[in-house]
């Protein structure tokens, strides 16, 4: 059996993650689980799976339910209380599901703590690789990929992320706006921009789909898990969402991990590998699907998405840069306070003000990723 602590348990992930552990509950304890606000969902959640900890960070919802909470579960909040739950001696596997550079806290304290990290969180990689890769290495752990992407690379790596390669290949709905003119996008709303065609995630990483930033951030982390060098890592556009990635060895042979969208089966596999299980998923019709198509994802008709490379040419802390800016600049367009188009130019003017700095602990991108949201801010308020 394993012993999982679930931070952010009550997002996409996290919840998908629960449906997991609820069909198989002879393989999955539950321990901990974290959230940020969402009390009613969080308390629902205490009750069925009866975790040993429980923590809501955001103090006044807690207040709400503390007096729900039944009495073998100790329930707590606050940051520090989150991160402990990381730390919890009953766990062995470490779920960080929660969306933004706070993830990487969570991810950095389980590693160290010498627990299994199946990482759902961007920013781990995208903004701290540098420090987290090499205490995976020196802590011998098992760090599982959730993204559906990477877990696709991983499943035809054999599960082996020091397997050998000739490319690999990531792929890419295209967002709501693939093959849009300029003009039609400088129109573009939130509500447009989170009807996403064929994926339900949350807000912040659909709008970073549209964009295609978020897979930019897909290469990012590809460089990392699979300890390799960007001119062997490729993008390119498949509407259909069922191919998930590929992978292209010496021989010329390519293998492709194939189902149609979901994220309960590379849940699943990053937590059951290597061994499989039925999931929640209907077979492949491959009749019905007649024909995949791929096209091109040329980035420079990106701006995002160039960025994100350009960043991670820069190398550092200007991922941590970018990153930071964009979750400022994403938010101000959830809210109206800035055009679509206009998320780009924030992002590039982060980048053009920031300075390179060596990450040797996670302090450096603590500061970077403050002063980067400072800077994006007055961007907008400057110029928007």
């Amino acid at each position: 059996m394993k012993h999982i602590a679930l931070v952010g348990s009550t997002g996409s992930i996290g919840t998908q993650a629960l449906n997991v552990a609820r069909a198989y509950p002879d393989l999955f304890q539950v321990e901990a689980l974290v959230a940020s606000s969402s009390y009613q969902t969080f308390l629902e959640q205490i009750k069925e799976f009866l975790p040993r900890y429980a923590v809501l960070l955001n103090e006044d919802a807690a207040e709400r339910i503390c007096g729900e909470i039944p009495p073998s579960v100790r329930f707590l909040t606050g940051k520090e209380a989150a991160l402990a739950a990381c730390a919890l001696p009953e766990a062995d596997t470490v779920l960080v599901a929660t969306t933004g550079f706070a993830g990487l806290r969570y991810s950095l304290e389980a590693i160290k703590r010498g627990k299994s990290l199946a990482l759902a969180n961007k920013e781990t990689l995208v903004c701290g690789g540098a420090l987290v890769m090499p205490l995976v290495e020196e802590k011998g752990i098992d760090l599982t990929p959730i993204d559906s992407e990477h877990s696709a690379l991983w499943q035809c790596l054999n599960f082996n992320p020091h397997g050998a390669f000739r490319k690999l290949h990531i792929t890419a709905s295209g967002g709501p706006f693939y093959g849009w003119k300029r003009e039609a996008l400088a129109k573009v709303t939130a509500k447009d921009a989170l009807k996403h065609p064929t994926w339900s995630m949350g807000a912040k990483i659909t709008i970073d789909s549209a964009t295609l930033l978020n897979k930019g951030f897909e290469v990012i982390e590809a460089k990392w898990l699979y300890r390799t060098s960007l001119d062997k890592i490729g993008a390119i556009v498949h509407p259909e969402s069922i191919i998930h990635s590929m992978v292209e060895f010496e021989d010329g042979a390519v293998l492709a991990q194939m189902s149609y969208p979901t994220m309960e089966l590379p849940i699943q596999m990053a937590l059951t590998y290597p061994k499989r299980f039925p999931c929640n998923v209907k077979p492949l019709d491959f009749a019905s699907l007649g024909a995949l198509h791929f096209l091109p994802l040329e980035r420079k008709q990106f701006p995002c998405f160039d960025l994100a490379l350009t960043a991670s040419e820069y190398g550092e802390n200007y991922p941590c840069a970018l990153n930071g800016a964009g979750e400022v600049a994403v938010r101000a367009f959830l809210n109206g306070e800035i055009g679509f188009l206009e998320i780009g130019e924030v992002l590039e003017g982060v980048l053009s003000q920031t300075k390179k700095q060596k990450v040797t602990e996670y302090a450096v991108l603590e500061e970077t990723d403050a002063l980067s949201r400072r800077t994006a801010k007055e961007i907008i308020c400057r110029k928007f």
